[in-house]
């Protein structure tokens, strides 16, 4: 039955809620989400002397922190400050705890962790840890600093954002609820309210040439890693194309090398696994399960494949962070395209069928017959957690959002500016974690001979290179869009920034950097966009925040410490399967360029630097010697002379500073130009930089 209410009733109602609007106490910071980045955006406003206020659709605080990634992506965690490095330090307080070994003793534990000890005694801090102690942690800052958090709150995202001249003065949620603020903070994954808002932002895979990139839009010749390493027919009859594609597997061209599209790197539940009985849960079989679902992976099983089939990173007490690995894992690829634009009612659908999916893949591999007895047994060992996520049948209550909205202010976050190749003038933070994307379709590919196998396509791995700084205008909009609000999650950036930016530790250094700028910008009454970045700077280093990663002059040595004219790797015109890394000192900057194919003559790397002034230079190179170098690494110089061809034995140590080598005196005209290659090398080679030195004429 329907009630026919009135007019009037209905105008009293409207009348009642906008004065309970109008009434509501105005915070100088509201937070929208209760993710890591969230809490600390809430506790550094309190800190500051500001109110604030979080407003979660969560029920749990600490999104992905707390809902199963424990096994924590670092990086190097010495770019970790403030806030962050200060949660990590009350994990390893609550582990000093005999009581918090529940399941294994400290000792038995090993301190595995992920390129570092588990846990760090000369720094107290703990990196490693169970989702639970995550969660307790984020519930001690909200109650220490009187933090309000309304739960279960979720954004009328079409008409809940009320905004005058360019501010947001309230967000009202479909509860009716309305939150007034001074300053608003998106620290929600998705960027519902930065959307709501009406701020640019971007979603799928740009195009290289859009940033001038190297790792963005598709990427099928670089996905060699979690990849069958077998051929896996596609179709449901094999053989027969007539019969359809096996279940999320898609017949369309995977596009080409480096053009944009509009998909999203795969979502996966960062499951919490235990082999302990007494608290082990048997993997449950969803209510829809259906085997076809998985009959790719009992194909991939018949062909002999037995490698790892999910990750098993052991958090303390006999538990995992369980994540995907390999070709056919707990990665739902291709299947969330929509999410990060649709509604709430698409999204739980999204949700429930990545449940389903990850559920069913679990009892597949533990139960089906289809699946061989020796595997059978051994994933039987394992169960969720009894203990964890206890209200939600002990599976993870935040699905692994590794992106979604992505904003576009005036500034863009790019590979360069994480390569250091171009500057980035304003830190409030650093990163430091690989440029990383898990798959994002799979599709049908064809060997010498036509044949169909599946094929998974997406998956980027690439180290940056180092410690790179984070820009301030990566987490504000374009001030035309809107004065008051920052975004320390879904930042301003590119699709493969994103994926060394997106790591929860990052996230909780943004939040906080966020809501310092957020106070400084009310206490100077200037929009986000004009607060003097010197001073946001000076507040945020003391705080403990780290903005840039210093070189000691020994180890790394910065180029504008040497006399002349250096140009370092990332300065550069490289060509071939070069790869950056920083393993061996001493190098010139943050890292070096290491061929990874010896003698393939596939790698050359072109320094061209203009000189100041035609005449001689001593020409140096840098590079760190090492037993698997080439003694005949081939350097060409050309000059005004004409072109020297140089083999240099890179195994031997440099005579200068154990670092450089002279190669002799040039005379140059208007450049030098100095080639570093690999073809014919008994050894790696190792392109680091080219130094000039200025020759005075007698």
């Amino acid at each position: 039955m329907f009630a026919i209410i009135p007019g009037a009733m209905l105008l009293t109602a409207a009348l009642a809620a906008t004065n309970a609007a109008a009434t509501a106490p105005v915070y100088d910071v509201v937070v929208y989400g209760g993710t890591s980045s969230g809490v600390m955006a809430a506790v550094q406003a309190r800190r500051i002397g500001k109110s604030a206020v979080m407003v979660c659709p969560d029920r749990h605080l600490g999104g992905l922190s707390s809902g199963g990634l424990g096994w924590t992506d670092t990086g190097d965690k010495s770019v970790i400050g403030g806030l962050a490095r200060e949660f990590y330090h009350r994990v390893w307080r609550h582990y000093q705890q005999d009581a918090a070994w529940r399941w294994e003793t400290r000792e038995e534990y090993g301190n595995q962790g992920q390129g570092t000890p588990a846990m760090d005694g000369e720094f107290r801090t703990m990196w490693i840890f169970e989702p639970h102690v995550a969660e307790q942690v984020f519930e001690e800052y909200v109650r220490e600093y009187d933090i309000p958090v309304r739960r279960d709150e979720w954004l009328d995202r079409e008409k809940g954002v009320a905004k005058r001249n360019g501010r947001i003065e309230a967000i009202t949620m479909l509860s009716g609820n309305t939150y007034r603020g001074r300053m608003f903070i998106d620290a929600t994954y998705e960027g519902d309210l930065m959307a709501a808002a009406g701020v640019s932002y971007h979603v799928g895979r740009e195009a290289n040439s859009v940033y001038g990139e190297t790792l963005n839009g598709v990427q099928t010749a670089r996905a060699v890693y979690h990849q069958f390493e077998a051929f896996v027919d596609p179709y449901v009859v094999p053989g027969d194309p007539a019969s359809g594609l096996l279940p999320r597997i898609h017949g369309e061209s995977p596009g080409a090398d480096g053009e944009g599209d509009h998909r999203v790197q795969a979502y996966c539940y960062r499951v919490c696994l235990t082999n302990v009985p007494e608290n082990r849960v048997p993997f449950p079989k969803p209510d829809n399960y259906d085997p076809m679902h998985y009959e790719l992976l009992g194909r991939y099983l018949d062909t002999g494949f037995r490698e790892t089939f999910f990750t098993f990173s052991p958090l303390p007490n006999h538990k995992t962070d369980t994540n995907n690995r390999g070709a056919f894992s707990t990665d739902n690829i291709g299947m969330n395209y929509d999410y990060p634009e649709a509604g709430y009612e698409r999204r739980r659908e999204i949700l429930r069928e990545h449940e389903d999916y990850q559920k069913g893949f679990f009892w597949f591999l533990a139960n089906d017959p289809r699946v061989p007895e020796e595997v059978r047994a051994e994933i039987s060992r394992w169960g969720l957690a009894r203990d964890e996520f206890r209200d939600n049948g002990n599976w993870p209550h935040q699905i692994y959002v590794r992106e979604a909205r992505r904003m576009l202010g005036d500034f863009v976050m790019t590979e360069r500016h994480l390569r250091r190749l171009i500057p980035t003038p304003r830190p409030i933070g650093m990163g430091s974690y690989n440029m990383d994307s898990h798959h994002t379709q799979r599709y049908v590919a064809y060997d010498d001979e036509g044949c169909a196998h599946a094929r998974n396509e997406g998956d980027v791995q690439v180290n940056p290179g180092g410690p790179y700084p984070i820009d301030y205008g990566a987490i504000i909009p374009k001030q035309a869009e809107c004065e008051n609000l920052l975004v320390p999650v879904c930042v301003s950036c590119s699709h493969i920034a994103f994926g060394s930016i997106r790591m929860e530790p990052v996230f909780m250094i943004l939040g906080q950097s966020a809501a310092t700028a957020a106070a400084l910008a009310l206490d100077d009454g200037v929009p986000v966009q004009a607060l003097d970045y010197q001073r946001l700077a000076q507040r945020l280093r003391e705080d403990g925040q780290v903005l840039s990663w210093k070189m000691d002059g020994r180890h790394h040595i910065a180029p504008d410490t040497l006399e002349g004219i250096v140009m370092d790797n990332p300065g550069a015109e490289i060509e071939g399967p070069w790869r950056i890394s920083r393993s061996v000192t001493p190098m010139v900057g943050v890292n070096y360029l290491h061929d990874d194919q010896p003698g393939s003559g596939a790698c050359v790397a072109r320094y061209r630097i203009p000189v100041p002034a035609p005449g001689a230079y001593e020409v140096r190179i840098s590079f760190c010697a090492h037993p698997n170098r080439a003694t005949n690494a081939p350097v060409t110089v050309h000059h005004a002379d004409g072109v020297m061809n140089i083999a240099v034995n890179q195994r031997a140590t440099p005579p200068i500073k154990d670092l450089f080598l002279s190669l002799g005196v040039f005379v140059f005209e208007k450049e030098a130009l100095v080639i570093i290659a690999n073809e014919g090398a008994d050894g790696h080679v190792i392109a680091d930089a080219v130094h000039l030195l200025p020759i005075e004429a007698d």
